[in-house]
């Protein structure tokens, strides 16, 4: 799948522009990637981008998981070592998860804008992913 053309974003099937309709489909996550990919019968460019956010938000969610399991255990190893050592194991836990957010928010908006732009932008390994879904 190709980019589109500069200049020649059209109608998609929802009768919004391409562009638009691949935008909303990240904007409320799984949910509306799942409409966007459901009623839009035409446009592979917004069939891509609705798939990507919908796997995108399945990993944020495995991932997610595992990273506050680690947080959990960080919190009781610290728990059980001395002061100091303690603080440090629950600021590394915190430090995990607040570079993971901002990761997060970077990879949305980055989707965000490309998908406005009209642009067939993948992830690492899930745009691969999305591309041989919509692809079948």
């Amino acid at each position: 799948m190709q980019n589109p053309p500069p200049g020649q974003i059209g109608k998609s099937s929802t009768g919004l522009d391409e562009n638009i309709a691949a935008l909303l489909s990240y904007v409320f996550g799984w949910v509306s990637g799942l409409v966007f990919f459901l009623m839009e019968k035409d446009s592979k460019l917004v069939r891509f981008h609705a798939m990507q956010s919908i796997l995108f938000c399945v990993v944020i969610a495995v991932v997610s998981i595992a990273l506050w399991v680690l947080f959990f255990v960080f919190v009781l190893i610290g728990s059980s070592l001395p002061d100091i050592m303690g603080t440090v194991i629950g600021l590394l836990g915190t430090l995990i998860w607040l570079v993971y957010s901002v990761f997060l928010l970077i990879a949305w908006i980055l989707c965000l804008v490309r998908a406005y732009q009209g642009k067939l932008f993948k992830l690492p390994f899930i745009g691969n992913m999305a591309e041989k879904i919509v692809n079948k």
